[in-house]
């Protein structure tokens, strides 16, 4: 039912309609693939590396509108939570429009809905301008980057994708920073309207995602017959002309006069002839457009609903399920540690050193030692990704018991290594459904870690509100993500218990 993974060492194209060649293509692993890692690196950065700094804003926000922290939290939470949770929807725009143009089309948004959100009067105009559409511009661009780094890397691909990642890392560093200084230069209306400014670099990123393949295919009957076909109606036209002429001066008596009048309809003929091929041609553009719309929709449907429907691969589902719990405990310390430190009375050395940075720095070689790893021979992906989640929940647990800094940075160091798994997502979901199924896989997976950031912060918010203390938050959060682990390790368990049952049943018929 699903394509092997192998798949991905041939000649990619974003048209659904050509899947693959039997011609490897050269920049596999190589050549303008790692302009596609550089792409999708600063897409990270300007992205989910801004996405991670939204504490600052978050403070921001509380001193200009005094709302809850429940409240207040639903507007980074929904920024996030949507960039990732209309996954799927961006889906059907890869299948249809290509990687390429979703991403800039992304990037447009995205930077509308950061300047929109300086023009903010209450809490309320930012769930619409900044949750919503920025959360879809960023959404657009995000999953793309994703995407292209997979189908351009198939020997390296968990290093290629750990590379691209560390983006968020480098990303959470350089615009906490950058967003403090703005902030506190010029307030945090116009530091929203620059990083408004700043986004725009999502379009470029998105124009040097090209397709493998070319886009214009010369064996294709449809573009042939584009190019071809108002040809012949020029030549004909021509020859119709020179034959009548040709007829008329072997005809005798009015000659010249008939070749007058053709000499004068000459001209409105070619016109009228320009505009017949001019309307054949829209015709045919909006032929082609309109059937790559239908077999990008088909494509999208059969892979979430059709016989091809990735529900039916239970191991898929039960990653799903992971994706449910796991992301919420990620998201909580980035929003929430900027005042978790104000209530320690601990201002003074985070302003010195934060510790989302330190999350942040140590983020960034946990994707890139934890892809190399994984890319060993002798070493199973899905045991790194495992023990890396094992690390993360363990840490999410011990982070309320820590009330000094140096505690809290210890902890934050290790959330900071073990979330580098985030890394190998891609390359799980990929050896669970195949390259050709990986738009639509993955846009599941980052569409259930969507709902988990969308209702993290808020929930941490709202037990802060109740018992004035944080740490509840983090013991069911934690709590959560372990029953998302249990979800992971009981199917293979399942599956070995079937297998055996069948080699029994095997030998019990023979």
């Amino acid at each position: 039912m699903y394509t092997s993974h192998e798949d991905i060492g041939y000649d990619f194209e974003d048209d659904p309609k050509d899947k693959k060649t039997l011609k490897p293509h050269p920049n596999i692993d190589g050549g303008w693939a790692w302009m596609m890692v550089l792409s999708s690196f600063f897409v990270h950065i300007l992205i989910m590396g801004s996405q991670m700094a939204l504490g600052v804003l978050n403070v921001e926000w509380l001193e200009e509108f005094h709302q809850s922290r429940g409240l207040t939290a639903w507007v980074s939470s929904l920024s996030m939570g949507i960039t990732l949770i209309v996954g799927p929807f961006i889906g059907l725009f890869i299948n249809t429009c290509g990687c390429r143009q979703t991403a800039i089309i992304g990037g447009l948004v995205n930077s509308l809905g950061w300047v929109l959100s300086a023009y903010a009067a209450n809490v309320h105009y930012l769930f619409i301008t900044f949750g919503v559409a920025a959360g879809l511009g960023s959404g657009m661009a995000y999953l793309p980057a994703v995407v292209m780094v997979g189908r351009y890397f198939q020997k390296r691909r968990a290093l290629a994708q750990g590379l691209s990642t560390t983006g968020t890392g480098f990303g959470t560093f350089l615009m906490t920073v950058l967003l403090k200084y703005l902030c506190a230069e010029y307030g945090w209306r116009n530091a929203m309207l620059i990083q408004g400014a700043v986004s725009l670099n999502l379009c470029v990123c998105g124009a040097l995602m090209r397709p493998l393949s070319p886009g214009k295919n010369p064996n294709d009957p449809g573009e042939k017959d584009l190019r071809v076909l108002p040809a012949h109606s020029t030549e004909s036209v021509k020859s119709a002309g020179q034959q009548g002429r040709t007829e008329e001066k072997d005809g005798g008596p009015g000659n010249e006069e008939t070749l007058g009048d053709l000499q004068a309809q000459e001209c409105p003929d070619r016109a009228g002839h320009r505009k017949n091929m001019w309307a054949l041609r829209i015709l045919k553009t909006l032929s082609w457009l309109t059937m790559r719309v239908r077999k990008g929709f088909e494509d999208w449907y059969s892979g979430y609903f059709g016989t091809a429907s990735l529900f039916t691969n239970r191991m898929f589902v039960a990653f799903i399920f992971w994706a449910l719990f796991a992301y919420s405990s990620f998201v909580i310390p980035f929003i929430h540690l900027p005042e978790i430190v104000n209530l320690y009375n601990l201002s003074e050395q985070n302003d010195i050193f934060p510790l989302t940075s330190i999350i942040a720095i140590v983020h960034i070689f946990g994707k890139v030692i934890l892809g190399v790893i994984a890319d060993l021979p002798c070493i199973s992906v899905w045991n790194v990704f495992l023990l890396a989640n094992f690390t993360l929940v363990l840490s999410i647990f011990i982070l309320p018991l820590m009330h000094t800094y140096a505690g809290l940075a210890v902890i934050c160091a290790l959330i900071g290594f073990s979330s580098g798994y985030f890394s190998l997502m891609p390359v799980v979901t990929e050896d669970l459904v195949g390259i050709e199924h990986l738009a639509n896989a993955y846009g599941i997976i980052i569409c259930a870690n969507g709902i988990s950031a969308l209702l993290g912060p808020p929930f941490a918010g709202w037990i802060y509100d109740i018992t004035q203390k944080y740490d509840f938050s983090f013991y069911i959060c934690g709590l959560l993500y372990m029953i998302g682990i249990l979800f992971l390790l009981i199917q293979p368990c399942i599956r070995i218990v079937e297998q055996s049952r069948r080699k029994y049943m095997d030998g019990a018929h023979v």
